[in-house]
């Protein structure tokens, strides 16, 4: 019996463990203990792929396949191992929710094309599935929400989604459309930040 291993699911596989490295160096950063840093990164890892296969019906992608508990916990032992390293690099957690976030772009927009859904739904599954687990991570350290930040995030995947869905329309070799589409997401999100290009601020009346 041959086990087919294609490229999204290494992308997803990636992806997994990069935004669960990134939710467990922000929870070592609160002083959580390993359960409650292990329980971080997995809800970060799986949030938004969670949330998209529910809006789309079918059955949460990390519910049929334990290998997302696997890079879960491979991600924790990589930050117990480098610990002293990514502490003393200040971007790490950066780097990684950056990964993260264009690798899961990916993974949600061909999902949701795969199924039948037209672009602009595949554009917002995206979206979702780049963002959401983060926002729960950072409810869950008490932080405020980087999507609700000035910082480009959720504006990142939506371009990132724009891309692969047009690459698609165009007949383009998945691989590179997975490639291009991954990059453009990382690439916005490091610019965006190294820059400072945020989105006006909505402005409401003073507080009184």
């Amino acid at each position: 019996m041959y086990i087919v291993v294609e490229f999204v699911d290494v992308i997803e596989f990636l992806g997994t463990f990069a935004f669960a490295i990134s939710g467990i160096r922000l929870a070592s950063a609160k002083k959580f203990d390993l359960f409650g840093a292990f329980v971080v990164g997995f809800v970060t890892a799986i949030g938004g792929g969670t949330l998209r296969d529910l809006f789309i019906n079918v059955t949460p992608f990390w519910m049929e396949n334990p290998v997302y508990l696997w890079a879960t916990l491979l991600a924790l032992f990589f930050v117990i191992i480098f610990h002293n390293q990514l502490i003393r690099l200040n971007n790490t957690f950066f780097l990684f929710d950056s990964i993260g976030l264009g690798l899961f772009v990916v993974v949600g927009v061909e999902k949701s094309l795969s199924l039948g859904y037209e672009p602009w739904v595949a554009v917002i599954m995206g979206t979702v599935t780049g963002s959401v687990g983060g926002m729960v991570r950072d409810v869950l350290i008490n932080e405020i929400p980087l999507i609700f930040r000035k910082e480009i995030y959720a504006l990142a995947c939506v371009i990132g989604g724009i891309v692969f869905t047009i690459m698609h329309a165009a007949g383009i070799h998945q691989i590179a459309i997975q490639l291009t589409t991954a990059t453009s997401v990382i690439l916005i999100r490091m610019l965006a930040v190294r820059y400072q290009w945020h989105l006006p601020i909505l402005k409401g009346g003073e507080e009184s």
